[in-house]
C-alpha cells in the first residue's frame, strides 16, 4: 500500500476543518478535542465497571466472519463487567463494539461535549463505546450509517489504517458488504500481495492513537484497528449534509444489508465465494484502469 500519515493537529478552527478535512474527505487526528471533557480523567476501567458491570454484551473474537455468519453476528455473551476483569488481566483477542452504555447510564453524556463548534448534525442519542482486549481486532469494514466519525481514545493504545471508499476496488470490497476480502492484520508485515496484488496501489492513512486523542473518519471510510493495549474508545457520529447521502445511509441500512443476510441463509457457501470471486473482477478492472497489467 502506499501509505501516508494522518495529519495531526492541537486545534483547530471551523474553517480549517471544513476546508482541510471535511470538504476534501481527509482523516485528521485532533489531539486536544477531548482533554477539557470531564471524561478524560473520569472514564476508567473501574468507573465504568462500576457503571454498567451488570449489562450483559456480545463479544467479538478475531476469527473473520464464515460463510454462515450475519452481518454483525457476535462470538459469545457475558457481563461487561466480567469482561473489562478479563482484558485487564493481559492480551485477549476479544472486543465489543456498538456498545450503547448511555442507553444503561445516561447520566455520563455530561462527561463530554459535542463538538459542534466545527461540525453540525450529531446523532445525539447514539455516542458508542469500542473496548478491546490488548491483541484483538476490528477487521477492515466501513459503516453501514455511512456517518463522519469523531473517535476518542480512552486507555490504551490504537494502531489505525484508514482508506478513502475509492479505494474500495482495491481492497477488494465484496458486493452487497462493507467488508473487504483481504487480510490487513500486521500491515506492514503480513500483507498479502501474491494473492490481493490491488493492495500495492491503495493508497492509505495510518497512525498510532493514544489517549485523550481523537480521530475524524469522513463518510463511508474504510478502517481497520489493531488494539495495542486493552482500552476503549468512544465514537461520536454525525450525518452528512445533503438528501443523497442519507438516502445512501437507507441503502446501506435496509436493502443491501438484508440482501445480503438474505443471500447468507439461502446459499451460504455459494454466496460466500461469489462474493470474493467478483471482488478479484473488480480489483484486476481497477488496476487495469491506473495502467497495471493484469
Amino acid at each position: 500500500m502506499l501509505l501516508t500519515k494522518i495529519d495531526r493537529v492541537n486545534n483547530i478552527s471551523e474553517k480549517d476543518f471544513r476546508d482541510k478535512y471535511l470538504l476534501p474527505m481527509k482523516p485528521v487526528v485532533i489531539t486536544d478535542l477531548a482533554k477539557a471533557w470531564p471524561a478524560y480523567n473520569k472514564w476508567t476501567w473501574d468507573y465504568m465497571k462500576k457503571l454498567v458491570g451488570n449489562v450483559k454484551i456480545g463479544v467479538y473474537n478475531n476469527i473473520r466472519a464464515g460463510a454462515k455468519v450475519p452481518v454483525n453476528g457476535s462470538d459469545g455473551e457475558m457481563l461487561f463487567g466480567e469482561y473489562l476483569d478479563l482484558i485487564q488481566k493481559g492480551p485477549v483477542e476479544l472486543r465489543i463494539f456498538l456498545f450503547n452504555v448511555f442507553k444503561y447510564a445516561p447520566q455520563i453524556v455530561e462527561d463530554f461535549t459535542f463538538p459542534e463548534h466545527i461540525l453540525k448534525g450529531f446523532l445525539k442519542k447514539y455516542p458508542m463505546l469500542f473496548v478491546g482486549g490488548s491483541g484483538s481486532i476490528a477487521h477492515m469494514h466501513y459503516d453501514l450509517d455511512l456517518s463522519h466519525i469523531f473517535h476518542t481514545q480512552f486507555l490504551g493504545r490504537k494502531r489505525v489504517l484508514l482508506l478513502h471508499n475509492s479505494q474500495s476496488p482495491l481492497i477488494y470490497k465484496m458486493p452487497y458488504t462493507v467488508e473487504s476480502a483481504a487480510s490487513f492484520v500486521d500491515w506492514h508485515e503480513h500483507l498479502d500481495t501474491e494473492k490481493f496484488p490491488g493492495l500495492k496501489y491503495a493508497k492509505a492513512y495510518e497512525t498510532i492513537l493514544e489517549h485523550g486523542e481523537t480521530l475524524f473518519m469522513p463518510t463511508g471510510y474504510w478502517h481497520h484497528m489493531q488494539y495495542i493495549d486493552s482500552g476503549f474508545a468512544m465514537s461520536l457520529r454525525a450525518l452528512p449534509a445533503g438528501v443523497l447521502p442519507k438516502v445512501n445511509t437507507i441503502y446501506h441500512l435496509l436493502g443491501m444489508r438484508g440482501f445480503n443476510n438474505m443471500l447468507i441463509k439461502m446459499a451460504p457457501e455459494w454466496w460466500y465465494h461469489k462474493k470474493r470471486r467478483i471482488a478479484q473482477v473488480k480489483a484486476n478492472e481497477a488496476m487495469q484502469k491506473i495502467g497495471v497489467s493484469v
